[in-house]
């Protein structure tokens, strides 16, 4: 009598991580695409936040920040550590979730600025860049590097 062999064969096996195979190579596109609309929408909401923490300053001390430092946090709020933002944006320039933040105040004292925040990787962090100033209008460009001449966004 025969031994009857328990297990799979090895063309079985080879279906098998071929059809896993097939599924990673349809769901890898939409991961990273569902990264990277994750990333922009984080970009947009911090650019929101640091208007809405220049509007605050503003308030406060007369003028615009000259940088993001300057909104950073701080024990006693001072115009140089306005204790409005963490210390993750706190940098000039900045780096949150796969965009790079760039703050540039302008006029002594500071009466105007303009943020700009670019994917630090195109095409794999993000797609599109995004611009704001002190009008609180945001603005986006396919290109990665939006400007004031940018669509805005609705």
């Amino acid at each position: 009598m025969k031994k009857k062999q328990q297990g799979f064969s090895l063309i079985e096996l080879l279906i098998v991580v071929a059809i896993i195979l097939i599924i990673a190579a349809i769901a890898l596109p939409n991961l990273l695409r569902a990264k990277m609309s994750a990333n922009e929408a984080s970009a947009v909401a911090t650019m929101r936040t640091l208007n809405t923490s220049a509007v605050a300053y503003s308030t406060t001390y007369g003028s615009y920040p000259t940088h993001l430092t300057d909104l950073g946090p701080s024990a006693t709020p001072t115009s140089t550590a306005a204790d409005l933002i963490d210390s993750v944006l706190a940098l000039d320039p900045a780096i949150k979730s796969g965009y790079t933040f760039v703050w540039v105040g302008t006029g002594t004292p500071v009466s105007s600025y303009t943020l700009t925040a670019k994917p630090v990787t195109a095409g794999v962090t993000g797609q599109r860049g995004f611009f704001t100033d002190q009008s609180g209008v945001m603005r986006a460009d396919t290109t990665g590097t939006a400007s004031a001449s940018s669509t805005p966004l609705s």
